[in-house]
């Protein structure tokens, strides 16, 4: 790699071009990295629903042509000036939020909100000049997240990769960066389900279903899990759910259904749909004196959530988290550890695979709605 250092490299990437259009294949030139900058070569991503969000561009502001992919895995390429933890060689996960180390959230035990690398979802440059690095025949490309994953090397700043142990399986791994950690980081950073507790987990894809292993891991005793497809179920008991609730088939709200269930509500639950009337149940399920509920799911811009005040002199406890409450750089490489400790399983996040040449069948995959995580493999 030391060949390519300081150079422009031409590689594959996906474009997408235009809102809801499939992916293109295309060779784009991929400039060194600048100041707190690092090139990585990517060798796995995955797809996450957030990239399906943002390329159907509904309801967001429309960003294009741009370069998507933020669940991913690679190896350090070059370093631009200043940048002195990584070097070329290293095994990274890039993340869509950063970590400067600098700034008070940074400083702080208890925020993981970066203020000069939270996520932002509009922003289609690199923060040290306001250019993108990708560029085809010299037109600009954009970047997705900071992360742009589906090329088959990106440039990132350097708060917003983690280094890891280069024995970890990057086709596994990859998953870690952006919604395992999320949900299972939500159970046990935040939620902190006591052994024995009762756990709700509303909505059971990939993010839902991490929060349920952080139940199952933290060692809960009844997980029941909360969804409108009833398909998702039987693959629910093997991340730690015993028992299920389908609101459809209630005239009834759920949080009143599991009252009943549970003698007067969990311990903890965790919301993970997005939906408003999730969030809202997801609070009133949770047992008075005691009960904790995390929010995960990020709702419609116009969304109010409505409940009655004595909920909370009840002595209910409402809470919200973002990635899990993981700082990138400090955690997340600790998270990649439980999974080579096999105290986290992976594997059964990952249900499809597919070479690059073929990522618009990702897209398919996900929004027919089958399989968790999807990867996609560079070098194909």
């Amino acid at each position: 790699m030391a060949s390519t250092a300081g150079k422009v490299i031409k590689c594959r990437a996906a474009v997408s071009w235009e809102a809801g259009k499939p992916l293109v294949m295309e060779e784009v030139e991929v400039a060194p990295p600048q100041a707190m900058e690092v090139r990585l070569k990517i060798l796995y991503t995955s797809l996450c629903h957030t990239d399906v969000y943002f390329w159907e561009a509904k309801g967001q502001t429309p960003v294009f042509p741009r370069i998507f992919g933020h669940e991913a895995g690679g190896i350090v390429e070059s370093v631009g000036e200043g940048v002195t933890e990584l070097a070329p060689g290293d095994h990274v996960l890039p993340i869509f939020t950063g970590e400067c180390r600098d700034c008070a959230h940074c400083k702080s035990e208890e925020s993981n909100m970066c203020d000069l690398l939270r996520i932002n979802t509009d922003r289609g440059v690199m923060i040290h000049d306001g250019k993108s690095r990708f560029s085809i025949k010299g037109k600009p490309i954009y970047h997705f997240l900071g992360t742009s994953t589906f090329s088959e090397y990106t440039v990132v700043h350097v708060g917003c990769v983690a280094k890891i142990n280069p024995l970890a399986p990057l086709d596994k791994v990859c998953v870690v960066s952006c919604g395992i950690s999320t949900g299972f980081g939500a159970t046990v950073n935040v939620a902190k389900p006591p052994k024995g507790s009762t756990v709700a987990i509303f909505g059971l894809g990939a993010v839902g279903l991490a929060a349920a292993e952080g139940a199952r891991a933290s060692g809960a005793s009844r997980i029941i899990g909360v969804d409108v497809n009833p398909k998702r179920f039987e693959a629910a008991k093997n991340f730690g759910c015993t028992e299920f609730v389908n609101p459809m088939d209630y005239d009834k709200p759920p949080q009143e259904v599991i009252a009943e269930m549970t003698n007067g509500g969990v311990d903890r639950s965790v919301e993970c749909t997005g939906n408003i009337n999730a969030m809202i149940s997801a609070f009133e399920c949770v047992h008075d004196g005691w009960g904790v509920a995390v929010l995960v799911g990020v709702p419609h811009k116009e969304a109010e959530f409505k409940t009655h005040p004595m909920n909370f002199l009840n002595e209910r406890t409402l809470k919200g988290t973002f990635f899990g409450n993981y700082k990138p750089r400090s955690d997340i490489p600790s998270v990649v550890e439980k999974y080579m400790n096999k105290e986290l399983e992976l594997e059964k996040f990952i249900t499809h695979s597919v070479p690059f040449s073929e990522i618009n069948k990702a897209f398919d995959l996900m929004l027919k709605g089958e399989g968790l995580r999807c990867i996609i493999r560079m070098e194909g």
